[in-house]
């Protein structure tokens, strides 16, 4: 089954990753206040990204990837520069 990993925008201008199988329906379920107690609270939420997947075990695991990313690189990848996601994987206090 197909699936779905997406970043949302919050009002607040907070981030939310996600996954689901109907990127559609789900995008219309955080709208209403019916998704994640993240987004209820922060509505309206915008689409920003998305990648799709062949298996929803796929975007499931690259949801829980990128959910532990900083906003840099959230945004590295919204902006799609994938060419500088590496640079800002290197934990700078082990370079020193």
């Amino acid at each position: 089954m197909k699936g779905y990993m997406y970043i949302l925008e919050c009002a607040d201008g907070s981030y939310y990753t996600g996954s689901t199988i109907d990127l559609e329906r789900r995008i219309t379920q955080h709208q209403n206040g019916e998704g994640a107690n993240h987004t209820k609270k922060r509505l309206p939420v915008k689409l920003l990204y998305y990648e799709e997947y062949q298996r929803i075990e796929e975007a499931f695991y690259r949801e829980k990837q990128v959910q532990g990313w900083s906003r840099k690189k959230k945004v590295t990848l919204i902006d799609g520069e994938p060419n500088l996601l590496p640079e800002l994987a290197i934990a700078h206090r082990d370079l020193k």
